[in-house]
Formats: C-alpha cells, sequence, structure tokens
C-alpha cells in the first residue's frame, strides 16, 4: 500500500488528531487534573462523562486553530479545556430539561444519578470552565467564552420556543442551529487563533470556518433523524416526537400541496407521533426533496468553510481542518 492510500483508508478523526497528537495528549492530561476532587460521588460522574466523551472534536479544532499560526502555547490548552467543559456542562444541563435518558449510546447523567446530581455536577464543569479561563490571563479568550455561553442559552430558548410552533421557517431554524451549535465551534477556532496571537483577519478567517463547520454539523445530525440507524444512538423521527422541526421537514412543507401540508401541521400540531404517522412525515419530508435540499445546504457551508482557509500556508494542520470540513458532511453517525 502507497502511503497516500494509508491516508486515503486512514479514519478522518483519527488522520485529525494526528496533526496534534502531542498537544492532545497534554489536553487529556490536564483536563483530568482541571476536575480533580476528593469527593466520591462527583469523581464518579466526572470520570463516567469522559469515558463517554466522544470525539472531541471542539477542542481538537482549537489546538488546530492554534497550531496552524504557530506553536500551541498554555493559553490554548486552558481556552480549549474552559470550552470543552462548557459544552459538557451545557449537555449535561440539557439532558435534565429535556428528560433525556441516553447519550452516545449510554445513559444520561441524570437517568443515572438523577437531576440533582446531574445539576450540580455540570454547575461544577462550568466552574471548572471559569477556572480554566482565568488560566489563559488573555482578555479575548475571556470574553469570547462568556459570550458563547450566552448565546449556548439563548440557542436552546430558542429552540424550546420553536417546539411550540409548528410552523418555524427556514430562516428561524439556520438562526437555532447558529446559536445552539455554530457559534460553539466558531468560539474554539477563534480561541486557538487568539491564543495563537493571530491578527485581525487571521481571527476571523477562523472564526468563518469555524461557524461553517458547525452550520454542517448540526444540519448533518438533523439528517440523521430521518434515516433508521442504530450507529447514531437515537430511533428515527426523535426530533419530531420532541416537537423539533428541522431543515428537511421545513422544505419539504414549503414545497408541497396545501393538502399534505395541513395534514402534516395536524400531526406535528396534535403530537399524533405514532409509528405510522413519523413513518408518513420521514417519507413526506423525502419525497418532497427535503433531504436532498439539507444535502445541498451542507456542501454549500461546506465549500464556505475551506474556502475560508485559503489564505493560510498549505499545512498538515490545514489539511486537518479540511478533513473537519469533509468529514462533518460524511459522517455516518
Amino acid at each position: 500500500m502507497q502511503p497516500n492510500e494509508v491516508i486515503t483508508s486512514m479514519n478522518p478523526i483519527e488522520l485529525v488528531k494526528n496533526a496534534i497528537r502531542p498537544e492532545l495528549d497534554l489536553f487529556d492530561t490536564t483536563l483530568v487534573n482541571s476536575l480533580h476532587t476528593e469527593n466520591t460521588l462527583l469523581k464518579g460522574v466526572n470520570e463516567y462523562v469522559f469515558m463517554n466523551m466522544g470525539k472531541r472534536l471542539r477542542p481538537m479544532l482549537a489546538l488546530l486553530s492554534a497550531k496552524m499560526l504557530g506553536p500551541v502555547t498554555p493559553a490554548a490548552i486552558h481556552g480549549a479545556i474552559a470550552l470543552e467543559l462548557l459544552h459538557t456542562a451545557t449537555l449535561i444541563h440539557d439532558d435534565v430539561v429535556d428528560d433525556t435518558h441516553e447519550r452516545r449510546g449510554a445513559q444520561s447523567v441524570n437517568a443515572r444519578w438523577g437531576n440533582k446530581v446531574a445539576v450540580l455536577s455540570g454547575d461544577y464543569m462550568l466552574a471548572g470552565a471559569l477556572r480554566q479561563v482565568a488560566l489563559t490571563r488573555t482578555v479575548d479568550i475571556m470574553a469570547i467564552l462568556s459570550g458563547i455561553a450566552m448565546e449556548l442559552a439563548d440557542g436552546e430558548l430558542l429552540q424550546l420556543t420553536s417546539t411550540q410552533n409548528t410552523k418555524i421557517s427556514e430562516t428561524q431554524y439556520f438562526d437555532i442551529i447558529r446559536k445552539k451549535t455554530a457559534y460553539l465551534f466558531a468560539a474554539c477556532c477563534e480561541v486557538g487563533a487568539s491564543a495563537a496571537g493571530a491578527n485581525a483577519e487571521q481571527r476571523e478567517q477562523l472564526r468563518l470556518y469555524g461557524e461553517y463547520l458547525g452550520m454542517c454539523f448540526q444540519i448533518k445530525d438533523d439528517v440523521f433523524d430521518y434515516y433508521p440507524n442504530i450507529e447514531i444512538g437515537k430511533p428515527t423521527g426523535n426530533d419530531l416526537r420532541d416537537g423539533k422541526v428541522t431543515l428537511p421537514l421545513i422544505y419539504a412543507l414549503k414545497n408541497s400541496s396545501d393538502e399534505m401540508r395541513n395534514k402534516i401541521f395536524t400531526i406535528i400540531g396534535l403530537r399524533d407521533f405514532s409509528e405510522e404517522n413519523i413513518d408518513m412525515v420521514t417519507r413526506f419530508a423525502i419525497d418532497n426533496g427535503g433531504l436532498a435540499y439539507a444535502q445541498e445546504c451542507m456542501q454549500l457551508y461546506k465549500t464556505k468553510a475551506i474556502e475560508a482557509l485559503a489564505g493560510f500556508t498549505d499545512s498538515e494542520v490545514k489539511q486537518a481542518l479540511i478533513v473537519c470540513a469533509e468529514y462533518a458532511v460524511e459522517r455516518k453517525k
């Protein structure tokens, strides 16, 4: 097998990790130390959460953005940890709000320990994020983190409000996913850029790259809801059962007959989510071009993300960021 064949066949996330392997190892060690506690219950929750942490894509974006501009500094490490702790805390709190019992194929914290422990554990991680922000000793990073914390809450409240409105527009949908997902990706890249001493143009281009990548990522998550796939960790129609009308269905409703549109609105309004109705709504979204349109939107945002990197010198790290954009669209779970 030729070297380029090895790269092509490599798991995309592993390829990305290879570009920042030493920095990622330091991140992992520092993250574990940042949550040290003598409280047995809290220690158990922390270990459980990070055992099921996932791919660590968001902190990897911060480290990649920093390394593309120079050596990764302690400020970049602490900033990446702050972002990961903030993100994890919001997931724990969201599971309490949504009464979610499973995350990434494992029990959620609230399902395993109850709501009180989940809320307080999330608070502990938020406090840990604040400490890590302080350790960056960088006012710009402090501003980015405080801003994104507000945007995340704003986005979740917008989505909560939207579940009461069956006629959500495409503009409203994009506003929600920008606030609840894309801005966090953007913040990760901007934190890395700031820690590396980026100039205003570099910082803005990396921020835009992160935002466009985040839009791809969330649209892909929403597309998954229209296909039965055990690997994803949630059943088809799960978003719909939660009252979330996402891009494929929004597009289909806008481009269908009045009769079918009213029928779908009635099902959603009455929350009549029998298996038969879920199948019908799913098929309706597919047959009326909803998934094809969502795929087009993802491709557009992927292209914009990659174009945002045009001004940076070609390198292994830049290639890893391009792989992230391609992975966001092509991933299977």
